[in-house]
């Protein structure tokens, strides 16, 4: 670890090259968007990685955490409070309990946390309703959003009473606040992929970096599921545990559901015209089947491993024009308020039997943030594929 002398010395060295460097990298929209670019990791399927405890020098192996859907990471526990937070095709993070050292001779690519966790600074957007939800958010110090961009409103409250500090989008971090307040935690979505120079330069300054891979789960709780991990990290395992149960139980009452055999196109028209689908192993489109629908674009050929796939109008059309209803995903482009706006982003929208017949729907602008809720929009989903009440709807809105 780096006294700060040294790490003002090397932000002195090196923030000008990174800068430069970061200058150049691509910024995206959002997280979600990001997903539209870049391919999702498989989750690791090797059953002995799963089930296999890491053996760690001076550490003594007690558990291994117990998990429904998730299959991105996994969490062991090992004598006297140390945790191992593994997350597949990424990294392995040591939490160490405060008063406590990490054992030596660890291996390289385990990343340490010493906690006390207190002084986060949060460049995800979706793990921020997780942290609020485990009675956490005091522990974030500085936000990769200012109070505006935040829909989780325990969030933009910190941020306006000064309680949290704006330090930067992902990309363009302030390292001077990062290093001067003690930052002892960078959490980053995947987006900081496109930005290595800022991670290194971050890690080079003694901070650590965790990046969220939530949005790589295939089963929409699994994402939820996540809630396990920062609960581990902050010792809100109860807390965490209680709300994942709450979400699951909401599952849990359509497991029984006879599927409508409704059809429905989750999409959004890019800064191109190009229409983007969700592909079919995508989480989102799993939600659609759980709540008792068929994504349109089940049979979606599609080898680049991304979430969500950009084609053509002509291909949206033919296999969308007949579908029972549209879903215009408001977390990307919240353009779209009424159905004049979406006819003005293509005419041929104006045949679709979803749009002859009323059913054009809108996500809430904060769906993406709200990873906390998904059981929510499950049942969304759910109540609008049997005629249900949109008043009792959190996170969709039928067009006019």
């Amino acid at each position: 670890m780096y006294n700060r002398k040294l790490k003002y010395r090397i932000l002195s060295i090196f923030a000008a090259a990174v800068m430069t460097l970061t200058a150049i990298t691509p910024v995206w929209a959002d997280e979600e968007n990001a997903e539209t670019t870049e391919a999702s990791a498989e989750a690791s399927s090797d059953s002995e990685t799963e089930s296999a405890a890491p053996e760690i020098a001076g550490l003594t192996y007690e558990s291994t955490m117990e998990l429904s859907f998730a299959e991105c990471f996994d969490v062991y526990y090992y004598k006297d409070g140390y945790k191992l937070l593994d997350v597949h095709d990424d990294a392995r993070y040591l939490v160490v309990p405060e008063g406590k050292e990490a054992p030596e001779g660890l291996d390289a690519d385990i990343r340490v946390l010493q906690q006390p966790l207190d002084t986060i600074y949060m460049a995800a957007t979706s793990p921020m309703a997780l942290f609020d939800v485990i009675g956490s958010v005091d522990a974030i110090k500085f936000s990769g959003l200012d109070a505006s961009g935040w829909y989780i409103q325990a969030a933009a409250d910190a941020i306006d009473n000064g309680d949290m500090t704006f330090a930067g989008k992902y990309d363009e971090p302030d390292y001077e606040l990062l290093v001067g307040d003690d930052c002892d935690l960078a959490i980053e979505s995947t987006m900081i992929l496109h930005a290595p120079k800022v991670q290194e330069m971050i890690e080079t300054l003694g901070i650590p970096v965790f990046v969220d891979r939530s949005s790589y789960e295939s089963q929409p709780l699994g994402r939820t599921e996540w809630i396990k991990l920062y609960g581990a990290m902050m010792n809100k395992e109860e807390e965490a545990n209680t709300f994942f149960d709450q979400q699951a139980q909401i599952i849990e009452k359509l497991k029984d559901f006879t599927n409508t055999e409704k059809t429905v196109a989750f999409f959004y028209i890019n800064t191109s015209g190009s229409p983007v689908v969700r592909s079919p192993k995508d989480y989102i489109s799993s939600m659609i089947e759980v709540a008792g629908g068929r994504n349109v674009f089940a049979d979606l050929q599609d080898d680049s491993g991304k979430t969500s796939v950009s084609i053509t109008m002509e291909e949206f059309y033919n296999t969308a024009v007949d579908a029972d209803y549209l879903i215009y995903n408001s977390s990307i482009d919240s353009s779209v308020k009424n159905i004049d706006d979406l006819l003005a982003k293509d005419s041929l929208m104006a045949d679709f039997k979803a749009v002859k017949e009323g059913n054009v729907w809108v996500t809430d602008d904060s769906m993406y943030q709200h990873t906390d809720t998904i059981g929510e929009l499950i049942n969304d989903l759910n109540l609008m594929f049997t005629d249900g009440n949109e008043e009792d709807m959190t996170f969709l809105h039928k067009l006019s």
